[in-house]
């Protein structure tokens, strides 16, 4: 399937979503979450990662206009975008876990490489 997931969810409610999964991923360094969810946000930090290796204030705004909280923006450019100054992609790894007990979806570790 070309493009990306819907996830079962409305646009809006999916873009949030996602969002907080980056925003929360970039915080903290290392995630919880589903295997589908997961290789959406994939998609999303690699790109931030690589607008944030720009290091110019355009890509700031780009950046700022994604992820809504400064301090995450800011640890973005100053710590996470230099240790892969030299790496061309793949930035982020994902780790099963194994099935959740509830609905039994699968469970994965999200974390910066």
């Amino acid at each position: 399937m070309p493009g990306y997931r819907k996830l079962g969810r409305p646009t809006a409610h999916r873009k949030s979503m996602l969002r907080n999964i980056v925003t929360d991923l970039f915080r903290e360094g290392r995630i919880t979450t589903t295997d589908c969810r997961a290789k959406e946000a994939r998609r999303e930090a690699e790109k931030l990662i690589t607008l944030a290796k720009k290091n110019d204030l355009h890509a700031r705004r780009q950046a700022l206009a994604y992820i809504y909280d400064e301090d995450v923006v800011t640890k973005l450019f100053e710590e996470i975008a230099p240790k892969y100054e030299e790496r061309q992609g793949g930035y982020t790894r994902i780790l099963k876990l194994g099935p959740r007990s509830g609905d039994n979806a699968e469970v994965v570790f999200l974390e910066l490489v």
